[in-house]
């Protein structure tokens, strides 16, 4: 199968593909197909957002299209930066930007106030346009003081993963390896949700 991933970030790409591909997925990339046009991300929650770009990208494309939005909710500033998590710090999106901005927000708040998860929502679109599936998946965690590790995407290089009885509880997001990260990220969680439905969608397709 193939899915075609409305999204043009490289960093999210390269998550999808490693998940879904060596479970026989395709993923395709917007290049791939010529682009895709800007979809107004404008709707309340993340669910939202994802349906309106699985939608736009499908009724452009006439293929199966998969799009996600996702964010980061602290407890500390009631849910911020939540839906506008690309865009924390202003336009354009700009990760050491949003870094830094949260930092200084969080700014005084002891360790254990600084609670906090990243969402993923993902919707299927068919070739019609239609919405055929939609999941979602969370982790917890608590937002560093001072960026940790090397494997910087959005907000992991602040994000310690503090769920119990996994390897790399303790460890922040941007420590891990991308296998170790997608087995307890909101990322893949969504994404086995995601093909845990998918054969009974595709086959109702018949």
């Amino acid at each position: 199968m193939e899915l075609l991933l409305a999204s043009g970030n490289a960093k999210k790409l390269a998550e999808v593909r490693a998940l879904l591909e060596p479970l026989g997925v395709r993923v395709v990339a917007p290049a791939e197909v010529g682009g895709l046009p800007d979809v107004v991300e404008d709707r309340p929650d993340f669910a939202g957002n994802a349906r309106k770009k699985a939608c736009a990208a499908a009724e452009r494309t006439g293929r199966w299209c998969l799009a996600d939005d996702s964010g980061l909710e602290v407890d500390a500033l009631r849910g911020a930066p939540g839906v506008r998590s690309a865009r924390y710090a202003g336009e354009p999106s700009d990760d050491a930007r949003n870094n830094a901005k949260l930092l200084e927000d969080l700014a005084g708040v002891p360790e254990a106030d600084r609670g906090a998860r990243f969402v993923c929502a993902l919707a299927l679109a068919d070739p019609s346009g239609a919405v055929a599936l939609e999941v979602a998946g969370t982790t917890r965690g608590r937002i560093l003081e001072a960026p940790r590790g090397t494997r910087d995407f959005g907000y992991d290089p602040l994000f310690l993963f503090t769920e119990e009885g996994h390897p790399q509880t303790g460890r922040g997001f941007a420590e891990l390896e991308l296998d170790e990260k997608s087995a307890v990220s909101h990322r893949g969680r969504a994404l086995r949700a995601l093909l845990e439905d998918l054969p009974a969608v595709l086959q109702a397709q018949r």
